[in-house]
């Protein structure tokens, strides 16, 4: 299946831009592609899941919704789905 990723901020200069397309298997989870997207960009390994879950403060969307308010890492990915991935933020005065 593909997928459009949406990378934001250190994520976008970890995947050379901020929207990528990338081919997943069918059946894929949010999990499943964190860990590949772990594995296929170095300045993302570790940042994304810790301890076998989402890791603190990063956020991630799938087609504008919050996956920890769906079903966490297990929840579903199909065809043409978009994830969007955001960073931990700080900043402010």
């Amino acid at each position: 299946m593909k997928l459009e990723l949406r990378f934001f901020a250190t994520f976008r200069e970890a995947a050379g831009g901020k929207i990528v397309e990338a081919e997943f298997a069918d059946g894929s989870s949010v999990g499943d592609v964190l860990l590949d997207l772990e594995s296929e960009y170095e300045e993302m390994a570790g940042r994304l899941i810790v301890d076998g879950g989402l890791a603190p403060q990063i956020n991630v969307l799938k087609n504008g919704r919050e996956v920890l308010h769906l079903d966490g890492l297990e929840t579903s990915l199909e065809d043409g789905d978009r994830l969007s991935v955001f960073p931990p933020v700080a900043g402010g005065a």
